[in-house]
């Protein structure tokens, strides 16, 4: 635990809480990469050395972490999926991995990007492991109780999550009356639920699964206080995660807000997902 981490940080909360926990249990070094335009500032003042990237320069990483001794790393956060579509500066590696992908899916880029990591010697963990008590629990996680109909609704939902999850479409879909009125796909989580309240009105239930086949170095599902400001905002009723396989983010704060809006929040098991 005391060599260094190599941290590869997209948007949001999840790679600030991964660097300050490796920190404070491993004691030893983070080496981060950051993306210009996604990745915040915050993280320079929670790791070793920061170094700047855009997308598609895998070589630079690869680079930088061989030369700072890191044999391990993690990625954390998302880069905006929207960003394939502007004109990106591939170096040569970057172009390597590009050349061997069939598509764009997540799976398909970051497997490949793992696999050539991999032949320099640096094996991408899994990117909870140093998280495991921020996972979600299993049952209700607010003070709310859900009623019958927003249960069937998730239970539904979670059914068709876990699908369009193992198509690696996305991993949202909003639901009223075993009705599905939005899916996810390269919008993300908040313009989903957004959606949702456009095409259905308020009382709508938001279901958030990891895939079939989870890879858990990459794209794992997380929630954070955002989620719940959206779901306020839409006036949505009830948000259903997948228990020990998502992510929350300032959890305290999540269950306040939540308990503040009326919105129910739990957490359905794997075998309660996969029975469905």
């Amino acid at each position: 635990m005391d060599e260094p981490l190599g941290l590869i940080a997209g948007n949001g909360k999840f790679p600030l809480l991964l660097a300050s926990c490796y920190k404070k249990r491993a004691g030893a070094r983070v080496e981060a990469v950051g993306f210009r335009g996604d990745t915040s500032p915050e993280l320079a003042d929670l790791v070793d050395n920061l170094i700047w990237v855009g997308v598609g320069q895998l070589g630079k990483v690869i680079k930088f972490f061989k030369n700072a001794g890191v044999s391990r790393a993690v990625m954390a956060g998302q880069i905006r999926p929207t960003r394939m579509f502007e004109k990106l500066k591939f170096d040569l590696r970057g172009l390597k991995v590009l050349s061997q992908l069939d598509n764009r899916k997540a799976d398909s880029i970051f497997s490949s990007v793992a696999e050539e990591m991999r032949k320099d010697g640096i094996t991408l963990l899994d990117s909870t492991c140093f998280l495991r008590d921020f996972l979600a629990k299993e049952g209700v996680l607010t003070d709310r109780q859900p009623s019958e109909r927003e249960l069937e609704d998730a239970r539904f939902g979670a059914r068709i999550a876990r699908e369009i999850g193992r198509l690696d479409v996305g991993q949202t879909v909003v639901v009223k009356d075993k009705a599905i009125v939005a899916v996810e796909a390269l919008e993300g989580t908040d313009e989903t639920i957004r959606r949702g309240r456009k095409l259905a009105g308020e009382g709508t239930v938001v279901v958030k699964m990891s895939k079939p086949s989870q890879d858990m170095r990459f794209d794992v599902p997380v929630i954070g206080i955002e989620t719940i400001r959206t779901m306020r905002e839409a006036k949505a009723a009830l948000l259903a995660v997948e228990a020990h396989k998502t992510l929350v983010m300032d959890d305290k704060q999540v269950k306040q807000l939540a308990d503040e809006s009326g919105i129910c929040v739990i957490g359905l098991s794997t075998k309660e997902v996969e029975d469905r």
